[in-house]
């Protein structure tokens, strides 16, 4: 189970399609985020990125653990492709990010 909600990641997917006008936003949303939350968002981020297979969320989450040495805000920030790969991740997953981001439309 990853330690970070759907609708945690969906708020951050709007965000970063936002990122323009919205950074302070997502550097606020995700700096607020305990640090396990922050794992697996990095977590869902490589899976999406195909950097690890669905099955190797374990390992993803292990990995974004030990090398965590850059905040998270300004490592998510240098993907332009962040919002994709975050949903590319989720439905790797099997969730449905559309649904998520639209509960919180």
């Amino acid at each position: 189970m990853l330690p970070i909600t759907a609708d945690k990641i969906a708020e951050v997917i709007i965000l970063a399609r936002e990122l323009d006008r919205a950074e302070n936003e997502f550097d606020g949303f995700v700096g607020q985020l305990n640090d396990d939350e922050k794992v697996g968002l990095v977590a869902v981020f490589w899976v999406g990125r195909g950097s690890f297979e669905p099955e190797d969320i374990a390992e993803a989450l292990a990995t974004a653990t030990a090398e965590a040495t850059t905040p998270t805000t300004d490592y998510l920030k240098g993907s332009p492709h962040l919002a994709d790969h975050l949903e590319a991740g989720m439905a790797a997953l099997g969730v449905d990010p559309s649904a998520a981001e639209d509960d919180l439309y």
